[in-house]
């Protein structure tokens, strides 16, 4: 019963959201979005992880239509990022750009997974054994990665990319991601 009146009132606060929506909510995605919420420990209360989660679940759709796969993501990315100290919406960015949310893309570098990882840094930050397909841990060595750059570069967000892309001193690949930014992932 408790978990009707949550969800009744997770609905009324949200109501504002739906009418953006073309869609209305199916009850598989309002329960995956309930217990995504429920066991979210990265944001600060619950309010902040239902209007998260489902504002960037919505702009995912397209892109990853599968529901409990979406929600797992975006847990994750939102974990990953905050405790790098970075915002979830710029680590949205650089996957986009960097993979397109492809888990299992190569670059003709070789760098692999969602964040683009070169593998030579599974012998510098993690096992040699790690597996850089795996979303969390790609997801956490990639977040690491920016993070480090970010701070060697005193916040400089556009230098820090630059080093995180191998491009440092150009501004095509911050340009990409600033992009991806402001038209997909920034909330206003």
């Amino acid at each position: 019963m408790r978990w009707l009146r949550i969800l009744l009132l997770f609905l009324l606060m949200v109501q504002p959201l739906q009418a953006a929506v073309p869609e209305p909510l199916d009850d598989r995605l309002r329960t995956l979005l309930h217990d995504a919420i429920a066991s979210s420990d990265s944001f600060a209360d619950r309010f902040e992880a239902e209007v998260w989660l489902l504002d960037m679940s919505q702009r995912l759709a397209k892109t990853l239509p599968d529901d409990a796969e979406r929600l797992k993501l975006l847990k994750a990315i939102h974990y990953e990022a905050s405790r790098a100290e970075l915002p979830p919406e710029l680590v949205l960015s650089v996957i986009q750009v960097e993979s397109y949310f492809d888990r299992w893309a190569i670059s003709v570098a070789g760098a692999q997974g969602l964040m683009q990882i070169m593998p030579f840094w599974l012998k510098e930050i993690g096992h040699a054994d790690d597996n850089l397909f795996h979303v969390q841990t790609n997801l956490r060595m990639g977040c690491t990665i920016l993070k480090y750059y970010l701070d060697m570069e005193r916040g400089d967000l556009i230098r820090a990319l630059g080093r995180y892309n191998g491009s440092l001193g150009k501004f095509k690949y911050p340009n990409k991601v600033f992009k991806a930014l402001r038209t997909r992932w920034y909330r206003q």
